[in-house]
């Protein structure tokens, strides 16, 4: 048990790195070891890599000696600002006695020039150290930090997070807004305190959307920042209406001709908005040839890289960018941060040259020359430049809230270390268990900002939507106009579009579109082989309808609606059906009205000659009757015109088939009247007897009963009804009487007919009997009109449409009525009224 105990305390040594065995390997390091720009070990130490230097000088190495330590070139203020923001925040904490007490936090800061190798490098440097002097147990050690802040850039953060993710050791970017780096399976240990960029680019396609903007052009980085943001772009724009006419992919070392030719793409484009989804560094070489150019009049759209650069903002020449828009991290205030960073000096630390290189750049000095030396009297707080600036710390807070992340992480694996062993001896946390308790860790910082990650690593997303306006000393200023926060319930974007000045100072909002909008009334249809955006207007179909501007498609009214003139609003169709007011209908009653008006002249005059041969020939009472049922068939006409209703519908019908039966039952009476009554003369004939009034009152009786049995059979199994016929027509409802039961109709037509037809044969075998005044030859002509028109009426009643099949119908029942009224009672009235002489019996039996 002994044994085992002192075995445990060697493999506890050897781990902390305090015993090495005699049998371990012992190499030294060929090259040279990277160490930081800026550090200060503590108890616990934090490592963070910044690009604090723009560009890393490459070198020709000849592969004959080591080559030397890679030099940087062009000091980034904003990135050394982040170094010294990290200091802050650790020096804050340090003196703080309710965060990590009795403990004290110490940083490794590395420069990763703005290099991928450089980053790889500064991170394998943090994670084993820079010892000269390397042994097989030197992988057991625990990391020279429990903790990376950084890097800037995506594409050397996504390197940074692979290289250390297998060991576990926590990486908590600022500023990496790659979504790709939100695969908790590739960077199982990277966190972020920036939003990701998978909510920046529905933002911003929320935004475009917002501002009727669907056609737009879009310029990246050609790296990963920029791909995978305008990627997801393009995928939220997609499902917005929003198109994308070109895309163009640049870096700052690109040759000069690459940014020409995006800059042609952006002049020919049609999109008057253009999408900067790109870096700082890799936008300013094409703002300088834009510049150089004079391109005006581009509606501007910004990520979070370039909208709030005070650099671009405070350079005059770059005010073709005024108007632009684009979402911003929150900005907040951070107390006691410029008292800090206007007291760096490079006196402080003489050795450090990064210090010594930054004074001389600020103060564009040298600490090496004699006449215009930097003497070290300069004074920091009387500068304004992006270093010194605290009004816009979006991005610093985010390094700020970074080392918190890291220190409340710490604090709460101590705390719960201390609880768990009873005891005030303070455990060494190991990179697994920083990384476990990071997952989990919660509060809230000075600026009021509650901080927590996902699943993912990510924290809420939360922009700042500002808007580049003109300062009165001819800069740029940040105007809040709206914002975005993925945390709302809904609505995440609000934008306060009042207060927005556009491209060229302008008031008016500008406008972006491949194609106009389509008003109400017409539907879009894409243009072959172009974006959706693209479209031509088409105007609704007859009976569609679109009540909105760029309908997709139109919609069909209702059965009982039609769409009006303009094609935006869905009317009650016109009910069709053949009214009195109308002329059709006025002339139909006038003809009726006059047809009544004469039978009742002809029935008045009979009457009055009732007792003279030619109204006493041939069954004066037929006459009388045949009157009387010809004045009901123009009446019956009268039921057809009007709105059908279930009475008139029934009465029209039945009438018209009793009326008409009546009517060519007293017509076939006298017709076979004539007919006995020549036989009567006949010696030895007998015929009139079997064929006296009575009989003939009975056939008419008869006849006429024959066909009200079928109208009520009719009535009775299936009556006619009104009926709405939608299918005739598309654009009205024609109003009619539905016949219930064809048969029925056809059966009162055919009984019609046959008794015409009859009545027709009869009288023609009669036309050439011998007498002076033969009716039956006026009965033939009135019978051949009376069956020509029903004839007619046929093909006509079938194949006419709404309102003119009850016209045809009425025109038929007017024109037989007029037919058999002129040509049996005009030739009597003729000789009662100018040929009296022949209104004698000895006239009549002349022949």
């Amino acid at each position: 048990m002994v044994k085992r105990t002192v075995s445990m305390q060697v493999l506890l040594l050897i781990l902390h790195g305090i015993l090495v065995p005699a049998s371990a390997q012992v190499c030294s390091l060929l090259g040279q070891p990277a160490f930081p720009s800026l550090s200060a070990e503590r108890d616990i130490n934090i490592g963070a890599i910044f690009s604090i230097h723009r560009n890393a000088l490459l070198k020709m190495h000849n592969y004959t000696s080591k080559p030397d330590p890679t030099t940087c070139a062009s000091l980034n203020l904003r990135e050394f600002k982040f170094a010294q923001t990290l200091i802050f925040a650790i020096e804050e904490i340090n003196n703080s006695t309710q965060l990590l007490p009795g403990l004290s936090l110490g940083y490794k800061i590395y420069d990763s020039c703005r290099s991928f190798t450089q980053t790889i490098l500064s991170g394998m440097a943090l994670m084993n150290g820079y010892k000269e002097t390397l042994s097989d147990t030197s992988c057991f050690r625990p990391p020279a930090v429990h903790a990376i802040v950084g890097d800037s850039a995506s594409s050397s953060t996504i390197g940074l997070a692979s290289v250390v993710g297998p060991f576990s050791l926590p990486v908590i970017s600022h500023f990496a807004t790659c979504a790709c780096l939100s695969d908790r399976k590739r960077y199982p240990s990277f966190f972020r305190t920036i939003s990701s960029d998978y909510y920046q680019s529905r933002a911003l396609a929320q935004l475009v959307k917002n501002f009727g903007w669907t056609w737009v052009g879009t310029v990246r980085s050609r790296n990963d920042y920029g791909n995978n943001g305008i990627a997801a772009f393009e995928e939220a724009a997609k499902e917005e209406g929003v198109c994308i006419e070109y895309s163009e992919a640049i870096l700052n070392n690109d040759p000069q001709e690459q940014f020409l030719k995006t800059l042609e793409v952006i002049k020919k484009g049609t999109a008057r908005v253009v999408l900067a989804f790109i870096a700082l560094g890799d936008f300013l070489p094409l703002l300088k040839v834009i510049l150089q150019h004079n391109i005006t009049g581009i509606q501007w759209v910004g990520s979070e890289s370039w909208i709030t650069s005070r650099t671009l903002a405070e350079t005059k020449e770059y005010s073709f960018l005024s108007g632009a828009v684009g979402f911003a991290i929150a900005n907040a205030k951070i107390m006691g941060l410029r008292e800090f960073l206007v007291n760096v000096h490079p006196y402080k630390e003489p050795k450090n040259e990064l210090l010594k290189e930054f004074w001389e750049i600020v103060f564009q000095c040298s600490f090496n020359s004699i006449g215009s030396g930097c003497t070290g009297s300069e004074r920091l707080a009387e500068l304004q430049n992006e270093y010194t600036d605290v009004s816009e710390l979006r991005i610093v807070n985010k390094v700020y809230t970074a080392v918190y992340a890291i220190a409340y992480t710490l604090h709460n694996i101590l705390k719960d270390f201390r609880t768990s062993t009873n005891s005030s001896k303070i455990g060494w946390p190991v990179p697994q268990m920083v990384l476990k308790y990071m997952r989990d860790v919660r509060f809230t910082v000075k600026t009021g900002e509650e901080i927590f990650f996902d699943e993912s690593g990510d924290p809420v997303a939360r922009y700042d939507l500002v808007n580049w306006q003109p300062a009165e000393d001819g800069s740029m200023r940040f105007e809040l106009v709206g914002l975005y926060d993925s945390s709302l319930p809904s609505e995440h974007l609000q934008v306060n579009q009042e207060h927005i000045l556009w491209a060229e100072k302008s008031g008016q909002l500008p406008v972006s579109v491949c194609s106009e909008t389509c008003p109400p009334g017409t539907r879009k249809a894409v243009q072959k082989g172009r974006p959706v955006c693209c479209y031509d207007c088409i105007p609704c179909a007859e009976g569609e309808i679109s009540n909105g501007t760029d309908s997709s498609d139109c919609f069909p009214c209702d059965l009982e609606y039609w769409s009006n003139k303009s094609k935006d609003r869905c009317v009650l169709k016109v009910v069709e059906f053949l009214s009195y007011t109308e002329i059709m209908g006025m002339v139909f009653c006038i003809l009726s009205f006059i047809g009544v008006l004469l039978t009742a002249m002809v029935y008045i005059l009979f009457y009055l000659q009732k007792e003279t041969s030619i109204v006493r020939a041939n069954n004066s009472e037929l006459s009388f009757l045949l009157l009387f049922s010809l004045s009901l068939c123009f009446l019956c006409s009268l039921t057809f015109i009007g709105r059908p209703t279930e009475l008139s519908c029934m009465l029209r019908h039945t009438a018209f088939g009793i009326t008409f039966v009546l009517c060519i039952s007293c017509v076939l009476g006298k017709t076979i009247v004539v007919l006995m009554a020549f036989k009567a003369t006949l010696p030895g004939s007998n015929v009139m007897k079997w064929f006296g009034p009575a009989q003939q009152r009975l056939s008419v009786v008869s006849l006429t009963l024959m066909q009200v049995i079928i109208c009520v059979l009719w009535l009775t199994i299936s009556p006619p009804f009104p009926y709405m016929n939608l299918s005739y027509y598309r654009e009205k409802i024609i109003l009619e009487c539905n016949l219930g039961s064809a048969l029925g109709f056809w059966a009162v037509l055919g009984y019609t007919g046959m008794l015409s037809v009859m009545c027709f044969v009869l009288a023609f075998l009669a036309r050439k009997l011998p007498d002076n005044f033969n009716e039956a030859k006026f009965i033939t002509f009135s019978m051949l009109i009376f069956c020509a028109v029903w004839l007619t009426f046929i093909p006509a009643y079938v194949s006419s449409p709404g309102k003119f099949t009850v016209a045809v119908q009425i025109f038929a029942i007017l024109a037989s009525s007029f037919g058999l009224l002129f040509c049996i009672f005009a030739p009597k009235c003729y000789i009662i009224l100018l040929k009296p002489e022949k209104n004698t019996k000895k006239e009549m039996m002349r022949k």
